[in-house]
């Protein structure tokens, strides 16, 4: 009966991404998380929904459950590690990138540093570096790529070497904003 509940949920949730989000509905969204009427897991889940938008807007409110509500993420923060490397909507692709650069922190919460540190990291460094040399991610989502691997140097020193050669060869392809965060990143690692 439980699974049948939560399907319908899911179903009517569908719906109701379907269309046009403002963010304060997105925030709204995001406290009815909180409030125990959408289920996180739904979320993770819809995150790779077949309609772009839906997969795109659920991200998007799993990135304010993140923000506004970080202990109600903290329980799905194995499940959104597991999945993270299998996200290839790059508008989802962008909540994703935040969520494990604000994760990989050094002011994180202690229960996400220490996921982080516990877990085999190097999945997400390999697909971190994928989507930082991707021609097609946006600056957005490569920004977030920079903190994320700034951040994992604390774990996996050869990050810090692998990180400045790729930037290097980046920095000219890519956007004013894109340098003006790589200058950003390259003062984090001195």
């Amino acid at each position: 009966m439980q699974s049948q509940i939560n399907f319908i949920a899911q179903f009517e949730l569908v719906r109701l991404l379907e269309k046009p989000l403002t963010k304060k509905e997105i925030t709204d969204f995001a406290l009815m998380a909180k409030d125990g009427r959408i289920d996180v897991a739904d979320l993770l889940t819809l995150n790779f929904h077949q309609n772009e938008q839906v997969a795109f807007r659920s991200s998007w409110i799993l990135e304010n459950v993140f923000l506004s509500y970080p202990s109600l993420f903290t329980p799905y923060a194995f499940i959104f590690l597991e999945k993270f490397s299998l996200q290839k909507n790059l508008s989802c692709c962008r909540h994703y990138g935040k969520i494990l650069a604000l994760m990989t922190k050094k002011n994180a919460s202690k229960e996400l540093k220490e996921i982080i540190q516990n877990i085999d990291t190097k999945p997400l460094v390999e697909t971190v570096f994928t989507w930082l040399i991707d021609e097609g991610m946006p600056v957005a989502v490569k920004s977030h790529c920079l903190n994320i691997l700034a951040n994992l140097t604390a774990k996996h020193s050869w990050i810090k070497d692998e990180l400045l050669e790729t930037m290097d060869f980046l920095v000219d392809k890519e956007s004013i904003a894109f340098y003006a965060k790589v200058k950003q990143i390259r003062t984090q690692l001195k």
